[in-house]
C-alpha cells in the first residue's frame, strides 16, 4: 500500500511512493553558535527561543527516524577554518558588523570556527555513530560540499528537512536540492528563524505554486505515518 505524508500543498512525496531506503532526515546547523547561549546569533542579540523552537519537534522525529530500519540521517554544520581562508570578505565585513565577527573569541570559543564548542552540534540532537556530518563554509550544501555523492550513493531521493535558520541555510540547502531534483519536505515546526515575520514568510514560500521547492508538514504528520515502521528498539 503507498504511503503519504499529510502536507501542504499535496500529500508527500509526489508519486505516493515513500520509501525509507531512499528517505533522509536532514538536520541543519543545529549547532551552539546557532541556537545556544553565548554563540554567534546570541551574541548578535537574536532570541534564541525562537531558533531553539524546533529542537523538541527534531528529538522526537529522529527518535523514531532512527529506529526505521533502512532510513539515513543526516546532518550539517557551519563553520570555517582556523585561518578563515574559506570566509567570504563580505560575509566576515557583515559580522563584524552585527558585533559577532566569524573568528572573533567568544564564550563558546572561537565564533563559527570549525573545532570550536560553539561550532558543534547541541547535544539534544547530536549525530549518532555512523550518520554523515556535511561540513560546509557556506549557507548552502550542494555548491560548496560533497553532500550530492553522499545522498546519491545511498541511493536517497526523498529529504525530510529540519534545522536552522528556516529563512537562511534550510531554505537554501531545500531549494539546492529541489533544483536537482530530490523531493523535499520541510518539517515546520522542526525548524526556526531568528524573525518569526521570515520563518512564517520561508514555510509559505515553499507552497506557493503548487509547492515550488516542496511540501511542507507538521512533525505529527510525519509520526503518525512513520511511527509504524519503527521495529528496532529504542535505544
Amino acid at each position: 500500500m503507498a504511503l503519504t505524508i499529510v502536507a501542504e500543498p499535496y500529500p508527500w512525496p509526489f508519486d505516493g511512493e515513500f520509501s525509507p531506503a531512499r528517505a533522509a532526515l536532514i538536520c541543519i546547523d543545529w549547532q551552539t553558535d546557532f541556537c545556544g547561549p553565548g554563540g554567534y546569533v546570541d551574541a548578535m542579540g537574536y532570541d534564541l527561543n525562537l531558533t531553539r523552537a524546533g529542537v523538541e519537534p527534531t528529538r522526537r522525529v529522529l527518535n523514531v527516524v532512527r529506529r526505521i530500519p533502512g532510513m539515513h540521517v543526516v546532518h550539517t554544520r557551519e563553520g570555517h577554518k582556523s585561518d578563515l581562508s574559506d570566509c567570504p570578505p563580505n560575509k566576515l565585513w557583515r559580522s563584524k558588523q552585527m558585533g559577532a565577527g566569524i573568528g572573533d573569541p567568544g564564550p563558546c570559543g572561537r565564533i563559527l570556527i570549525r573545532g570550536e564548542a560553539g561550532w558543534d552540534i547541541i547535544p539534544e540532537l547530536y549525530p549518532h555513530p555512523g550518520e554523515p556530518i556535511i561540513d560546509k563554509p557556506s549557507k548552502g550544501a550542494f555548491s560548496t560540499t560533497d553532500i550530492d555523492l553522499v545522498l546519491r550513493n545511498r541511493g536517497i531521493t526523498q529529504l525530510i528537512f529540519t534545522g536552522i535558520t528556516t529563512d537562511v541555510c534550510v531554505h537554501t540547502i531545500m531549494r539546492e536540492a529541489n533544483d536537482v531534483g530530490y523531493e523535499c519536505l520541510l518539517l515546520k515546526d522542526c525548524t526556526g528563524a531568528t524573525d518569526y515575520g521570515n520563518y512564517l514568510a520561508a514555510v509559505k514560500m515553499v507552497t506557493m505554486q503548487g509547492g515550488v521547492f516542496g511540501a511542507v508538514a507538521d512533525s505529527e504528520a510525519l509520526l503518525a505515518a512513520l511511527t509504524p515502521l519503527a521495529t528496532v528498539p529504542a535505544a
